[in-house]
């Protein structure tokens, strides 16, 4: 990258930061300088992965280990946000797991996309970020829906009902509102957003008919990926015997 775009880009990026810190910071919001650590560190991450990725992205068994570590990392975040301890890291773990190693199976297993590093990369990445959202969006909502209508909840406890069978519903009105975002942004695809593999892909010099191939096999293998740890992970943390404390 030459020098001057770099600058360029670095001026852009701080004043759009700027703008976010003191829009939030004018309505006296929480943490308004969050969206800006949250900007440099990703600014950072970024550039440690893009050096790591030009001298790995050729090798399956690196690759591999890259997808683990981006996997690690997706796990533990979404488990903190849940308030949750190590003993629940597996559960989290293991839903978002299974949907990311079910979605990818199909798309390379019928031949959506070919077996190559960089298709692996790219498209398990995406899978692994969006599971992570939804994880958390569906252990909070979880978490809050059981806390307000927690009376209703212990009286199905009161007249025998199973901790899981008391959040039935709940558990899956968690679902289906943690899938909203991704539902939402997938029926739009085209008409209010561009998504970023779409865009990348017609940069790196890709056909736009190649790109949206691509940018479908993304669409669903998300919401694949997302509906299968959203209702593992409900079906986990619902049961509940008292009544949850708050998330921060």
């Amino acid at each position: 990258m030459p020098p001057d775009e770099l600058v360029h880009t670095l001026l852009g990026v701080a004043v759009l930061v700027a703008i976010t810190a003191t829009t939030l910071g004018l309505r006296r919001t929480p943490h308004p300088w969050a969206p800006a650590w949250a900007v440099l560190r990703g600014g950072l991450q970024l550039a440690a992965v893009a050096l790591v990725l030009a001298g790995v992205i050729q090798n399956p068994w690196w690759v591999g280990l890259a997808l683990l570590v981006m996997f690690s990392v997706a796990a533990w975040t979404a488990t903190r946000r849940l308030g949750a301890d190590l003993a629940h890291l597996g559960l989290v773990a293991g839903s978002m797991g299974a949907g990311v190693l079910v979605t990818l199976a199909v798309v390379f297993g019928t031949g959506a996309l070919a077996l190559t590093s960089r298709y692996a990369l790219a498209i398990g990445g995406i899978v692994i970020g969006n599971s992570m959202s939804i994880a958390t969006l569906v252990g909070r909502q979880l978490n809050q829906l059981t806390r307000d209508h927690w009376e209703e909840v212990e009286g199905w406890l009161a007249l025998g009902a199973t901790g899981r069978q008391a959040t039935a519903t709940i558990a899956r009105e968690s679902i289906h509102h943690a899938l909203i975002p991704t539902t939402d942004q997938t029926r739009t695809t085209g008409l209010v957003t561009l998504p970023g593999a779409f865009v990348g892909a017609i940069f790196g010099g890709v056909s736009p008919l190649e790109a949206g191939r691509f940018q479908l096999v993304v669409l669903s293998a998300v919401m694949a990926a997302g509906s299968i740890a959203a209702v593992l992970l409900a079906h986990w943390l619902a049961p509940a015997a008292t009544r949850p404390d708050p998330l921060g």
